[in-house]
């Protein structure tokens, strides 16, 4: 009886560890498998995001092609041409050393000077600049008097220099006889002075600013001002900014434009893509240079 009893104890024994045997090979196998499906989907993805990112530049070149050279290059200034490291030091010292405040201060400027376009009110931008500062440092309880507040600004902003890339790019658009010219926020004296601080001043034929009309862009009118004073079509001209909203302006009266992806500049996802997206302006230089070199119709 006893040895019967055994015999089924070690029966059980051996059957117990031929399942735990099996359900460990089996979940290896599980392993394995679910591993390699895995990597097979992960090849998959990446083979599907670059057809993807393939699809997406053939379509971009392909629209390129469509393009006319343009007549006239607008180019906005402020972060686009000139590099604002300087301000957002100067911004962040008014800001108790917040440096992480310049853009909520940018963005806070850029919502005002809308709000006065869009309700037929008008202040110069570095007033709306100093308000919205004043405003951002309140939002953080640190007090600050206006003329703090201007002065963290207005020094700083027209004496900003220009990113290495932006005085060989500009030579090289004027030996390709494209006619340059600025759009910008800021005040015709603004303006002025950044030019002449950073050397830019022989480089543009004309710059405009809203002053005249008193809407800030992306306000279709600012666009067309220069349009209109220039002689020449929409499509005749390219706008060139490292912001979005800069471009959606552009875009929508009909101009050719170009995205220069400044640090920490995206696309805003909700309009149409520019004509170009570049890192520099040396690479829109590149571009336009191959893309016109030997089509003389264009």
């Amino acid at each position: 009886m006893s040895t019967s009893i055994n015999k089924k104890i070690n029966f059980n024994k051996n059957l117990k560890k031929k399942y735990k045997s099996i359900r460990i090979s089996g979940t290896k196998i599980m392993i394995m498998t679910a591993f390699l499906l895995g990597m097979n989907v992960s090849a998959q993805g990446q083979v599907r995001s670059a057809n993807e990112n393939f699809d997406q530049v053939k379509t971009q070149l392909t629209k390129r092609n469509t393009l006319p050279k343009p007549k006239v290059i607008v180019f906005d200034v402020n972060e686009t041409l000139l590099d604002l490291s300087p301000l957002k030091k100067s911004v962040g010292d008014a800001l108790n050393g917040r440096e992480d405040l310049l853009p909520l201060w940018f963005s806070t400027m850029l919502h005002y000077s809308l709000v006065e376009t869009l309700s037929n009110n008008y202040h110069a931008f570095g007033e709306i600049g100093t308000a919205a500062l004043m405003m951002v440092a309140e939002t953080q309880g640190i007090s600050m008097k206006y003329d703090d507040a201007k002065t963290s600004i207005v020094t700083p902003l027209r004496s900003l220099q220009a990113y290495p890339d932006v005085v060989p790019g500009l030579i090289a658009l004027n030996k390709d006889t494209f006619h340059i010219v600025s759009l910008t926020n800021s005040s015709a004296k603004g303006v002025e002075t950044q030019f002449i601080n950073a050397g830019l001043t022989d480089y543009f034929e004309k710059r405009y600013t809203i002053g005249s009309i008193q809407k800030y862009k992306p306000h279709p009118d600012t666009y067309q001002m220069v349009l209109k004073d220039l002689g020449v079509k929409p499509e005749e001209v390219l706008m060139v900014a490292a912001h979005a909203w800069d471009l959606a302006g552009a875009k929508n009266v009909g101009l050719q434009t170009a995205f220069i992806a400044r640090p920490g500049k995206t696309l805003y996802p909700n309009v149409d893509e520019p004509d170009y997206i570049v890192k520099n302006l040396t690479e829109l230089v590149k571009i336009l240079q191959e893309q016109y070199a030997t089509d003389t119709n264009k």
